[in-house]
Parts: structure tokens; sequence; C-alpha cells
């Protein structure tokens, strides 16, 4: 092995490659001028996706972690910029996803001195921690390239979680030798507790009604999850995170309000990569209901109620060993394909009469955005209807921001998404309101050619604000009307194809143009008061506890 003496920053980058980043979603500034230095040095090899607002930085990197279920990285500065950052980290950590956020510093010297150097916050690390699995300061050049390399293992250990490393900007310059070559870190893997395993398939196979939930800790055991869920004659349950780890049109593949139904006559319940927040904490428990849970971080097994099973470990390694032994204990049951297809077809129908102008233009969408196109929701009501309508094919093709509901999270994100993904259309859905968050990272999309196609559905309201403001306070409505540009005209002053679209039949048109270019656009659709969507999402208890 060979050394060469390295600053902090070129260290860096080169333990960034080494881990196989090839972009990094960035804003330089003074404090982190020695990396940004370095990375032009490896420009060939890490591509410097520059962002118009540091929460675009962290919400790229979210989207590209996502879509592609990579490590993913953003740099910003310390201080404003990385509480900028601060929203889509909360994300990242909420949807655990694996993103590294490094984040510069002031002098080593003056840090905790409270001295009033530029950019400078009290207890930034502490700040960094909270919102990570794991954060550390880099103090010495020679650290640089094994914390970089830390930061990955911690990554990729055991559940995935955003990670930060914080550099004050005098270490990034400063030299000293550096063992080469750089290594990508190591990972081991999670051992299968083999007795948990067959007590799992006991329970499972010899249940009467089990049912399947996953959430985004699924999305790599796709062809696991189908395996089972056909072995047990299972449905699976998926919002959020866990659309498209079962294919839609797949007969047992359910979203939440039919999860909720099956939930109440379950007898067995397998859980795969979920909080399960809400079927155990209002949907209800008994002693009845049996749950094995498998989860990469076992702290989720005791939050609401132990299971009766818990197994740690990733889902695809685990679920591949549950397969060797369910066929042992498992009973024969009739297959369930015309239940579960009548089931869906009312329900499909309920949606449709109660939830007409979400649902027609959600078809629109779906008609027009090919299989292995990804959807990135958001906080609208086309958002909220598409976790329960939309039919999703494929894993990692339903992007969403999680429990940390953060609004204006969709472009950025389908930006990011689409920078992992070149290869798939992108499609990001937006309200008015959410969608002027990061209204400016259009002119990222310009500058960089990300080829996303963002629609808005304008009802010159936070809608959602002001539908909860009329039913459920009188019509006391307050701080909820807007005053919006003409869509159309600020996307093509970014240089974004802009169209409009007051139906769904003008909106598939419109997609069908947009999606056709190969560039960035903007479709709004002017509309206005949609239906109420929360009857079928905040459902009521259906299991009375023992």
């Amino acid at each position: 092995m060979t050394q060469e003496t390295l600053s902090a920053a070129q260290a860096a980058v080169r333990a960034l490659a080494a881990n196989g980043i090839d972009t990094l979603y960035c804003l330089p500034g003074v404090q982190n001028d020695p990396f940004f230095d370095a990375l032009y040095e490896h420009s060939g090899a890490i591509r410097a996706v520059h962002v118009r607002h540091e929460q675009a930085a962290a919400y790229m990197a979210l989207g590209a972690a996502l879509a592609s279920g990579r490590p993913q990285a953003f740099c910003v500065v310390p201080g404003p910029g990385f509480l900028n950052a601060g929203a889509a980290l909360a994300t990242a950590y909420g949807c655990s996803a694996p993103v590294l956020a490094l984040v510069g510093q002031i002098p080593s010297a003056a840090i905790g001195r409270g001295l009033g150097y530029l950019h400078e916050i009290p207890d930034q690390l502490g700040v960094l921690r909270a919102l990570t699995k794991w954060a550390e300061r880099v103090r010495a050049p020679e650290e640089a390239a094994a914390l970089v390399a830390e930061a990955f293992r911690r990554m990729a250990s055991g559940r995935p979680r955003p990670v930060g490393l914080e550099v004050p900007m005098d270490v990034w310059a400063k030299k000293a030798p550096v063992p080469l070559p750089l290594e990508p870190a190591r990972v081991e893997e999670q051992e299968v507790d083999a007795d948990a395993v067959q007590r799992a398939a006991k329970l499972l196979g010899t249940a009467e009604r089990p049912l399947i939930m996953v959430g985004i800790g699924a999305q790599e055991a796709s062809s696991q999850v189908t395996a089972i869920a056909e072995m047990l004659q299972a449905p699976v349950g998926a919002y959020r995170g866990g659309r498209g780890v079962l294919d839609s049109r797949h007969p047992l593949s359910v979203t939440l309000p039919l999860a909720h139904r099956l939930w109440a006559g379950a007898d067995a319940v397998l859980a795969v990569g979920t909080r399960l927040q809400q079927p155990q904490q209002v949907w209800g428990l008994d002693d009845k209901l049996k749950i094995v849970r498998v989860d990469a971080d076992p702290e989720e097994f005791d939050r609401v109620r132990p299971p009766a099973v818990g197994i740690v470990g990733r889902a695809a390694p685990v679920l591949r060993r549950l397969l060797e032994a369910l066929p042992r204990h498992n009973r024969r049951r009739e297959p369930r394909t015309d239940e579960m297809l009548t089931l869906k077809e009312d329900f499909a129908r309920q949606l449709a009469q109660k939830l007409a102008p979400q649902i027609a233009f959600i078809e629109a969408i779906r008609a027009e955005l090919p299989e292995e196109g990804i959807f990135v929701d958001e906080l609208t009501q086309i958002g909220y209807v598409s976790r329960l309508a939309l039919p999703v094919y494929r894993p990692r093709t339903f992007l969403s921001s999680g429990y940390q509901g953060t609004l204006g999270w969709g472009l950025p994100a389908a930006l990011g998404a689409k920078v992992a993904r070149p290869e798939v259309p992108v499609l990001a859905v937006a309200g008015d309101g959410g969608f002027m968050f990061n209204v400016q990272e259009l002119a990222t999309a310009v500058r960089h050619g990300i080829a996303t196609v963002t629609v808005v559905f304008n009802d010159n309201a936070f809608g959602n604000v002001r539908m909860y403001q009329k039913e459920y306070y009188g019509g006391r409505v307050i701080a909820s009307e807007l005053a919006n540009p003409d869509f159309v005209k600020l996307a093509e002053a970014f240089g974004v194809a802009g169209f409009r679209a007051s139906t769904p039949a003008e909106l598939r048109a419109a997609l069908k143009r947009a999606l056709a270019l190969d560039a960035p656009a903007l479709v709004e659709v002017p509309c206005g008061e949609m239906p109420n969507p929360w009857p079928f999402i905040q459902l009521p208890r259906a299991r009375a506890p023992s």
C-alpha cells in the first residue's frame, strides 16, 4: 500500500468516489471552497449538480436514494445552509433513506465559543446528530477518508438512514499522508436468527387468514414478498413507502382502506420493513392477532407491542429464509383471487363515487406515465388519493415523503430521482402551495438538463388547510387563500416547456406531449375544491382490545 499527501478535501472526494458516489447535490460557499476545488479535480468521476436552495440539494439526494436504493450525498455550508437542508434531512430519516450530509463548519478554534463567525450556530454537530443515524466531525486531514468510509458503513449497516459529516473550513485545506488505494466501506451482513424464522414459519403457515403489510424496507424484496403472499394466499397491504412492492395488478395487492378491512379479520400478520404505526395504534390489537415483524431495526419491535416473533435483518435475506421454511408448516388454503378482485372492484367504485375529480386525473396520469415511470407524490389532494388509487407496477416507482409529510419536497425529489434513473420517465404532482416552496429549482432542471414533468394542480389555496377550516371549523377560513402567478408563463420564463390542462382528457394530451420532449416540462391544471379524501385514510378502530 502506498501513501500520498492529500488535503482533507482531496481525501474526502476520493473516498466518496470509492464508495460509489458519482453525483453530488450541492450549493457551494466559502466554508467549503477547498472541497469544491478538490471536486473540480475529479469532475470526470463525480458530477456536481448545484441547486438554488440548500433544501433542494438534500431533497434531490433523497429522491435519488429512494429511486435507486443506493447511497447519495449532498454538500452545503454551515449554519443557515445546513438548517435550510434540515427538513429534507428529517424526511430522509423518516423514509429510511441512505443519504450523506457533508456540512461545512467555522474554523476549528472558534467552534463553541460564540464569537459570531459567519454562519455560526450553537452546537451544529448536535443538531446534525439529532437528524441522522450517526454524525461526526472531521478534526484532522488524516481522518477524512476513514470517516467518509465509516459514514458509508453506518448508512449500509442495519436500518438505512442518513448520516452526517461536519468539516471545519480550516481542516478542508490541511494535508496529511493518506494510504492508497482507498477502499469502499465494508459492511457485514446481519446474521438471520434461524430459530425465529422457524417460529415465524409455523405461526404464518398455520394461520387461517394471514395478512402481509409492507413498508419502504420491503422495496428490495418484491420477489420474495410476492412468493410468500402466493404461498400463504395472504393479501399485501401498502401505503406510501410500500407501494410497488407487489404489483397493483396482482389480485393480492391492496391499498390502505382494504388492508384496514382485512386487518379486522386477520389472525396473523407478517409486517416487513414497516413501522406498522397506524394499524397497531389506530386500527387496534387484541390477543387473537399474532404479528411477525421483519425489520433491520430491532428498536421498532417494542414501540407499541412486542411481536409474537421479531426477526432482525434486511427484508430480502430474511424472507428468502422464510420461503425455505414455510412449506413444511403451510396449511392448504383456497385461492383468494375471486374474493380479492371483488373487494378491489367494490372499493374502486366507492372511490370513483366519492373522489371522482381526483380519480379522473389520476387515471389520466397513469394512462400516460409508462409502467416503469416514477411517480412522486406531494401534500396535495391528487397526492393523497394517489396513495390509494394510483396503480403501481414496480418497486421504487412511487416516491413519498412518508410520515414527515414535507410540503414542497416533490419537485426537487423528482429531479434527484431522474438524475439517479435517467432511463425512466419521472413525473411529480404538486399543489400550487407546495410547488412554490421550490419553484426556483426549475432553473436547476434547465441548467442540468433534468427532464422531469411536474403537474401543478392550482386551486389558489393551501387546499387541504382550507378544506379543514370549512368542514371542521365552521367555515372560518384564515391564512389559506393564495395569490399565484401564471404557472405556464412562469415555467416558460425559466426555459421550461409549459402546458395548461383543465380536464383529465386535456391532461392526458398535455402529458403525452410533455413526456415526449425529454426535457423539463410543467403542466398547470386549474381546478376547484376537491372532495375530502381523509375518511378513506384516517380509518377507525377495526379490532376491540381483548
